[in-house]
């Protein structure tokens, strides 16, 4: 007779559930401590064992994600050390610079119902006639 249970899995921690839309967490691998956002394995060491971490959810902007992006989306840097796709909201897309300091405002969405959102931290003045 053919036994399929052949070996016991072992358990990895799961992330917690955001309390509310401003919780950010993300994972810190347990082997050599590298910062992740949802991420399967490590890509510093190849690991698959995370631990999870809330974030302070601050971080700065580094780049514009693609040209032809349909909402304002940009890569930040947050201050725990991984990179975050999000939209900033509340701001033109002109007004947005590299450098510039965002907090996170919403973390999570349904699932296929959008990126984190996030918000300047210091409102850049409105855009007017600069001619």
């Amino acid at each position: 007779m053919l036994h399929t249970h052949t070996r016991d899995h072992t358990a990895l921690p799961e992330s917690p559930a955001p309390a509310d839309y401003g919780e950010l967490t993300f994972q810190r691998c347990l082997w050599c401590g590298t910062p992740a956002y949802r991420r399967s394995f490590c890509r510093a060491c190849g690991s698959r064992a995370f631990a999870p971490e809330r974030s302070a959810g601050v971080g700065v902007i580094v780049r514009r994600y693609g040209h032809t992006a349909p909402h304002n989306t940009w890569i930040v840097a947050m201050d725990e050390g991984f990179n975050l796709v999000c939209e900033v909201s509340r701001t033109a897309p002109a007004a947005v610079a590299i450098g510039a300091r965002v907090r996170v405002v919403r973390a999570v969405a349904a699932v296929g119902q959008g990126l984190p959102v996030v918000e300047l931290t210091r409102p850049e003045p409105p855009l007017e006639r600069w001619w």
